[in-house]
């Protein structure tokens, strides 16, 4: 019997923008988001907040700062190689699948950075020492494991705001943030940060975690979809297809649209199917795991000759306007107004995004920043 479930793409948005706590809001601690959308991208602090405060009824600022001083959530780099915040029970299983594809190890990472396999083996051996049981910024990090002769070439490329030595560490589990001293960010071990909490599985024993909470978030989606959120693309197919295959009747196919390929976990195939369309309006954080999850070359979220608008250079990734749980346009803060920047195309395509909606958005926006500013709309 075939068990494909058929849906509509405007039925995917609707279900995603109410797995992720966007419609409805809800009350949910930012650990709790945090596993509910499967990481929250920290790269930008304030978006990382934003991001947090647009999904509750009933914003609490601060909240991320809080959540990362009792430890209740994990700052470090996790996909694609950036800033996320991840519950702590949880961290190790991303960081398991991050690290099982060695990227590290590849010709092209070695040739880029100029170290081997066995320099950034003997900088996780000091990375361990320096940090067991402490905090130390960057450059107290960078002091302490330069002093070892072997590893005193680093200091440079340790010391680059881009972390890319960081980053296996990180990976494996040997380094994440700790809390900021002052405008200094620091670093720590994970196994002391939240000791009892933090384990890195095996890759086999941590896919079938990872790929369900990213589903239950992102999905219905394809495994090339789900590779290109985890690390661009980086595993290795038939590794990537072992993991799916591996839930079995966890998993339930879909055809969206009429295009298969995709996959929802069987327990919301039901809720999937019965949702109706949305026409909320939601004004998002830069860098948002709406956007993030699916990526933004996903046409059917935003236009392709809208891509831009969002994804700009330095991998910049604008606030967005959200309606119908389609990409509608951009927005900002300026100092006098919430400025908008609608898609003319989507107003013609899907109706105009309701001035009663951005207006009681602007509201919820005031609540989360503390900054009241009047709405300014153009379109573009």
């Amino acid at each position: 019997m075939d068990r494909t479930l058929k849906v509509r793409h405007d039925q995917v948005l609707a279900w995603r923008l109410r797995q992720q706590s966007l419609a409805p809001r809800g009350a949910g601690s930012v650990a709790e988001l945090a596993g509910r959308l499967a990481g929250v991208q920290a790269q930008v602090a304030s978006s990382a907040e934003l991001a947090v405060a647009t999904r509750r009824s009933d914003p609490v600022p601060g909240s991320v700062d809080a959540a990362l001083a009792d430890r209740s959530v994990i700052k470090t780099w996790a996909m694609r190689g950036t800033l996320h915040l991840l519950p702590a029970p949880a961290a190790g299983a991303y960081l398991s699948l991050l690290g099982a594809a060695r990227t590290w190890e590849k010709p092209s990472w070695q040739k880029a950075f100029g170290v081997s396999p066995q320099q950034l083996a003997a900088l996780g051996e000091a990375v361990d020492e320096a940090l067991d049981g402490r905090e130390l910024t960057r450059e107290e990090l960078v002091m302490a494991v330069c002093s070892r002769k072997d590893l005193g070439g680093l200091s440079e490329q340790l010391s680059s705001g881009w972390s890319a030595l960081l980053k296996p560490l990180a990976w494996t589990g040997r380094l994440c943030h700790g809390l900021p001293r002052g405008r200094n960010v620091t670093f720590t071990a994970p196994h002391s940060w939240v000791p009892g909490r933090f384990a890195i599985p095996d890759p086999e024993d941590a896919s079938g975690a990872v790929i369900s909470a990213y589903l239950g978030a992102h999905g219905p989606a394809t495994p090339t979809a789900f590779d290109a959120w985890l690390l661009r693309g980086a595993t290795r197919r038939a590794t990537l297809r072992g993991w799916f295959a591996a839930l079995g009747d966890a998993l339930t196919p879909v055809e969206v649209d009429g295009e298969p390929g995709a996959y929802i976990r069987s327990e919301d195939a039901d809720a999937l199917a019965a949702v109706r369309p949305s026409r909320e309006v939601r004004l998002l954080a830069g860098f948002d795991q709406y956007v993030l999850g699916p990526g933004t070359a996903d046409s059917r979220l935003i236009p392709a000759h809208h891509r831009k608008a969002v994804s700009r250079a330095a991998g910049w990734i604008s606030p967005v306007v959200v309606h119908g749980g389609r990409v509608a346009g951009v927005w900002d803060f300026t100092d006098t107004a919430v400025a908008v920047s609608l898609f003319k195309d989507h107003v013609a395509e899907h109706g105009p995004v309701p001035d009663e909606g951005l207006a009681a958005e602007a509201a919820h926006l005031a609540r989360c920043t503390g900054r009241d500013r009047p709405i300014a709309v153009q379109e573009i």
